[in-house]
């Protein structure tokens, strides 16, 4: 057993290799269309902010055979949730969107509160266990691609980000088109390309999330700097793209008073 786990692992971590050297020869339409031709299920998230727009808008442009998905928190601004239907007209595509469950919902406020994730670390990875993780596990279901808008320029956690990396905590190879793009060159391609965007870019939110953990960034602050804010770790993640993720302190539905 412990055997063909390893066998697996080796499999995975080989050829998430062999993709990463594959895709960074290629453009970003290209890269998808590889991705899209690969035996098994693409599945691409978006969060619906400018970089996974330029995806969503290359994956509709083409047609290509890749899922769109989204996870709606619940706790999204009005303006990331009216995009969602803009760009499904733009494109001609359905976005599945996956929600949390309102027995994670009621376990977590039961816990800490609706807006305790103000209070601790502990408690902010749980909401985004119960909003996020959770959606994402099943929105997964099946995938053997996972496509993302990471980028290197976000944040120094993403600095060494690749365009394929084997994802063994999910059993999966994860996708990075977009991982050596920085943002002027989102910024130009987007106007190049009348990409739909979220309005609160021009606002002053390079990187949107949930409405209560995001704020305008200031002068000079990093891309995320907005996210988590009250937070002291420079590389602070909600967990979707941690390799182990904070999830020993969701409340579990079952226990909620």
């Amino acid at each position: 057993m412990e055997q063909d786990r390893a066998m697996t692992t080796q499999s995975l971590e080989t050829k998430a290799q062999a993709l990463n050297e594959e895709l960074g020869a290629l453009d970003l339409a290209g890269r998808l269309a590889l991705v899209a031709g690969l035996d098994g299920r693409a599945v691409f998230t978006t969060s619906l902010g400018i970089e996974d727009q330029v995806i969503t808008a290359a994956i509709g442009t083409n047609r290509l055979n890749i899922d769109v998905v989204t996870l709606e928190t619940g706790r999204l601004f009005n303006e990331t949730a009216a995009l969602i239907g803009e760009t499904e007209e733009t494109y001609g595509i359905a976005i599945r969107r996956f929600h949390p469950e309102k027995a994670d919902i009621d376990a977590y406020v039961a816990q800490y509160g609706m807006n305790g994730f103000y209070d601790s670390v502990e408690a902010r990875h749980a909401c985004c266990g119960v909003r996020k993780l959770r959606p994402l596990a099943r929105a997964l279901e099946g995938a053997n691609y996972w496509i993302t808008g990471l980028r290197r320029g976000q944040s120094g956690n993403r600095a060494t980000t690749p365009f394929a990396e084997a994802d063994l905590e999910r059993g999966l190879i994860k996708v990075n088109p977009l991982a050596d793009w920085d943002i002027d060159a989102i910024h130009a391609h987007v106007a190049a390309e009348a990409i739909p965007v979220n309005p609160l870019h021009s606002r002053g939110y390079p990187s949107i999330g949930c409405e209560p953990c995001t704020r305008a960034i200031k002068p000079g602050e990093p891309e995320r700097a907005g996210r988590w804010w009250w937070e002291n770790d420079e590389k602070r993640e909600c967990g979707l793209h941690v390799a182990e993720a904070a999830s020993s302190s969701i409340p579990n539905a079952s226990s909620a008073a």
